[in-house]
């Protein structure tokens, strides 16, 4: 339910309501604006249609909150989110390059990818410790050893870090070393792990399952808000089709569908939404071009010795064209490369 107050309404008369919201057990929400105050009651719609909040004499106006994501939805929020990793904005203009490798490898491995897309301007490096993998006798990761090497790089290079979680009990642990908790596709719908780091206030990039549809990815998201971090960020990385030229069919209408349901920003991985390497630069310039917030890639100095997805690792060439490449779609966008 969204209690829109008239202009003249006080913080007294929003407490008081708010108070009122509280008492039933009920979820109150305050959202100050420029001209009005919008307030929020969230639960039971048994106990929302007894409030009567409408016979308050600074109340304007009330209205049902129909999406199933409550938090999410912009019937709630209508104006954009931003959320800082580290100090770097995601979203309100700015168009965000995360780049990195599949897997922390090695600290050589590492700085020298870190030092190569800090000579581009980009601000975010992603790199993964626990590897969720579909086989189990592929490399699954440097545990706590690769966390250490992604703190060490950010303290190098100045770059905040972004790496995957998937389990609930790691939430503490990496929260001392990163600077993002990504959640993959695999996880998407994992709630406990949803709700562990709903329970932290580092921002949270949560990937699209791959059968997922967008109201599910939604209502993911709706899970860490309601656990209390309000730090999250979508990414499109391709949904499983019957096509199979490609390693998954990136969904580009759900990056433009996204950003009209909700107010998070929204991210685009072609890395594995494609997974054919030479797709990965067309598909950047068009996830600009659709309204995205950025994108998150995969880049490895020699990806024929990469332990993890090495065919669909940018090398160092491919990234200096990717990066020349996507400025004139971001600029077209309306949008600023954010440094």
């Amino acid at each position: 339910m969204i209690i829109v107050l008239k202009p003249q309404a006080t913080e007294a008369d929003a407490n008081e309501i708010l108070d009122k919201i509280a008492s039933l057990g009920l979820k109150p929400l305050y959202m100050p604006g420029i001209e009005r105050t919008v307030l929020g009651a969230l639960g039971d719609e048994r106990i929302l249609n007894q409030l009567h909040l409408d016979a308050y004499p600074m109340v304007d106006e009330v209205k049902p909150v129909l999406s199933p994501y409550k938090l999410v939805s912009r019937e709630l929020q209508a104006h954009d989110s931003i959320v800082s990793i580290g100090g770097v904005k995601i979203g309100g203009g700015n168009f965000t390059v995360i780049a990195g490798p599949c897997s922390v490898e090695s600290e050589q491995q590492l700085f020298s990818v870190a030092e190569m897309i800090k000579g581009h301007g980009v601000p975010l490096l992603r790199g993964g410790a626990f590897k969720p993998r579909t086989s189990p006798y592929s490399f699954q990761g440097l545990g706590e050893e690769g966390l250490k090497l992604l703190k060490a790089a950010k303290q190098a290079y100045g770059l905040p870090t972004v790496s995957e979680i998937i389990d609930p009990s790691d939430a503490k642990l990496m929260a001392d070393y990163i600077d993002c908790f990504q959640i993959g596709a695999r996880n998407m719908q994992n709630f406990r792990l949803l709700e562990a780091v709903g329970a932290q206030q580092k921002p949270v990039l949560l990937k699209r399952g791959m059968s997922a549809t967008i109201e599910e990815l939604l209502l993911a998201a709706e899970y860490i808000i309601n656990a209390g971090n309000p730090n999250v960020i979508l990414c499109e990385r391709g949904i499983r089709t019957f096509e199979t030229a490609t390693r998954n069919t990136l969904d580009l209408n759900a990056v433009a569908l996204l950003k009209e349901k909700t107010h998070l920003p929204v991210l685009v991985d072609p890395s594995h939404g494609t997974g054919v390497k030479s797709l990965i630069n067309p598909l950047s310039r068009a996830s600009a071009a659709v309204g995205a917030d950025g994108i998150i890639v995969e880049a490895h100095l020699n990806p024929k010795a990469a332990l993890s997805d090495g065919h669909q690792a940018l090398t160092a060439d491919d990234f200096a064209k990717l990066m020349a490449d996507i400025k004139p779609f971001v600029q077209a966008a309306g949008k600023s490369l954010s440094a």
